[in-house]
């Protein structure tokens, strides 16, 4: 009896959630020629994005820290595409050596990037820490891509009209910035509130960055892709007893969606035609909505952009990147 009773709560709290809402890219738009940027695209939902994106006619570059199932990934998506233009890059997001050797990589090799998909991450993972001191789950999920967009920001406004993509999570509405203690140095660690905390910077800095691209052309959204059949829960515990093996598996793996249809947002975001000049939003899934109260903090937007420019070093002196641009203001 408790058996069924978890079953048909759990069942019930899923749809509720709509966990299995959205399906495919209402947009037949295709991008021939252009250069797109997907991160953690050697599996799951970034290797599905890449995927419908040179199946839709982009150089696809797929930037992963694995480059053995990276080199794995572009060969079966050049294969299934008949797309020569999918190439793997190395890129270690929780190492900021390795974000701004890739970045200086693509400034040379590129003529153009038009649209940057920042899609990997970690989730719940154990107080791990990045080479550079971040909590992981910070620092890959969102100090790394935000050094990163950085650092591909004079590409992309060269490129212009371009695009950034950046995959947060409906888990961003439980999240909180604790700006005395970002990096959980003072307080017990908490791997779902890491997480959380992690995913509302990511929409937080989305809302700051399309502000200050205003006027140049290119445009910045936040997305909640779903719930996926994929690796980012390999630390959650879903596999950790028989329990949650073999009764609440199946239930979770039958609801939820297939990277395939997962990655649907992302592709919507790069290519449909009805999005061009439309900046600064979170869609869940194919659809804009507003995201929390906390996401939409211009005073919190801002003061996060300043220390995330702090930590991975792009504040130098008077404002200025490590290169001696100015960071956007």
């Amino acid at each position: 009896m408790l058996v069924v009773t978890v079953l048909y709560c759990t069942l019930k709290n899923l749809l509720k959630l709509d966990f299995v809402a959205g399906g495919a890219c209402p947009s037949k738009a295709t991008i021939p020629g252009k250069t797109v940027i997907v991160t953690g695209a050697n599996t799951g939902i970034g290797k599905q994005t890449a995927l419908e994106l040179a199946r839709r006619g982009g150089n696809v570059i797929l930037a992963c820290r694995d480059m053995e199932k990276c080199e794995a990934a572009a060969k079966e998506i050049r294969g299934e595409t008949l797309n020569h233009r999918v190439n793997a890059r190395h890129l270690d997001l929780a190492s900021l050596k390795s974000i701004r050797e890739f970045a200086a990589k693509v400034a040379e090799e590129e003529e153009h990037v038009h649209i940057l998909i920042n899609n990997a991450a970690v989730m719940r993972c154990p107080h791990w820490t990045t080479e550079d001191g971040f909590e992981m789950q910070l620092g890959v999920n969102y100090l790394g891509h935000f050094l990163l967009t950085n650092l591909l920001l004079d590409k992309l406004k060269a490129s212009a009209p371009s695009r950034i993509i950046n995959v947060s999570s409906l888990a961003h509405v439980a999240g909180h910035i604790d700006f005395e203690d970002l990096n959980w140095e003072k307080r017990k660690y908490d791997t779902k509130a890491a997480y959380c905390q992690s995913k509302l910077a990511v929409v937080l800095s989305t809302k700051e960055l399309s502000r200050r691209l205003q006027g140049t052309g290119v445009t910045v959204n936040a997305l909640h892709p779903g719930v996926a059949r994929t690796e980012l829960g390999r630390h959650t515990g879903m596999h950790s007893s028989a329990f949650s093996s073999f009764t609440l598996g199946p239930v979770f793996w039958l609801l939820v969606k297939s990277p395939q249809l997962a990655a649907q947002p992302s592709v919507y975001l790069a290519v449909a035609e009805e999005l061009e000049g439309v900046s600064g939003k979170y869609f869940d899934v194919l659809k804009e909505k507003a995201p929390a109260p906390e996401a939409e903090d211009e005073e919190a937007a801002k003061r996060l952009w300043a220390e995330s420019a702090r930590l991975v070093g792009l504040e130098m002196s008077h404002g200025s990147t490590e290169r001696g641009q100015p960071l956007p203001e």
